[in-house]
């Protein structure tokens, strides 16, 4: 390895408490040669608490691809670079990703400083099932692409976690029960803040109380998982669909019939069957 090179260090930070931060990362956020920042006026607020004078440079959704491409220069080029996020851990619902990928693919060293998230943090503070989980991030604003996760959400098993704007809560709480029914859900709201809260109850009472409650804050949703469904149905998708001919349904309703119990789309069933 080219010992001139620099690295890459992952530092989570605070999501809401600027307490919540290891000695590691101040260290870290002190001695790097410049820290890549999501937005450097939402950093500086943290630099500035603990006194670190590090130069910062902006990394961002707008410039991610480009910026990427310029800090791996400086990495190659022997300088050390602190990766932020304006909160939590960055890549996760943040930017990061690309550069990370690119650090591996060029063999930069890459480390992480390992702390806050507000997805991990709220699954454990709402009381559900930690067993399995599902990270689902923020639900795509794209209609198309939002209704093919709504789908998939409702044949979700695991326990769900949903990042959610104080603006869109009330409408993607409406989405969800008609899409998934009236599960149980705990909606969390300003972790570590001085206006934290755990609020848990069923999809219908939230969509009831936030309709009447004006949302305030950042909001992780944390949803019950899916009931098992027994399955009753042919392995075969031929005997699967015969079954249902033979039960007096069309050749159409019968596809349709094993589509919805297999919980694929009715074209799968159709290019199988009609081989």
């Amino acid at each position: 390895m080219n010992e001139k090179k620099g690295q890459l260090y992952i530092c989570a930070t605070p999501i809401g408490n600027l307490e919540d931060i290891t000695l590691r990362a101040l260290r870290i956020l002190q001695e790097v040669d410049l820290i890549a920042a999501e937005d450097t006026r939402h950093t500086l607020k943290l630099l500035n608490h603990y006194d670190i004078k590090t130069p910062m440079t902006s990394y961002h959704e707008h410039n991610e691809t480009t910026k990427s491409k310029q800090l791996t220069d400086k990495l190659l080029g022997g300088t050390n670079i602190a990766l932020v996020s304006d909160s939590g851990m960055p890549s996760i619902s943040d930017p990061g990703h690309e550069l990370i990928e690119l650090c591996h693919e060029l063999d930069i060293p890459v480390t992480i400083c390992p702390g806050a998230s507000a997805g991990i943090s709220a699954l454990v503070l709402s009381g559900m099932d930690t067993g399995k989980y599902a990270f689902e991030g923020f639900l795509p604003r794209e209609k198309k692409k939002r209704s093919a996760v709504l789908v998939n959400l409702a044949k979700e098993q695991r326990t769900t976690v949903i990042y959610e704007a104080p603006h869109r809560l009330s409408s993607a709480l409406k989405e969800l029960y008609d899409n998934l029914g009236d599960r149980q859900i705990a909606v969390v709201r300003e972790i570590t803040k001085k206006f934290e809260e755990v609020r848990r109850g069923s999809l219908s009472e939230m969509v009831i109380h936030y309709s009447e409650h004006p949302p305030r804050g950042e909001f992780v949703l944390i949803i019950e998982g899916s009931e098992p469904v027994a399955k009753n149905y042919p392995d075969d998708i031929m005997f699967h669909v015969e079954h249902y001919l033979k039960m007096g349904y069309s050749e159409m309703d019968a596809m349709k019939k094993a589509a919805k119990d297999r919980g694929v789309s009715k074209s799968e069933i159709y290019r199988t069957y009609k081989v």
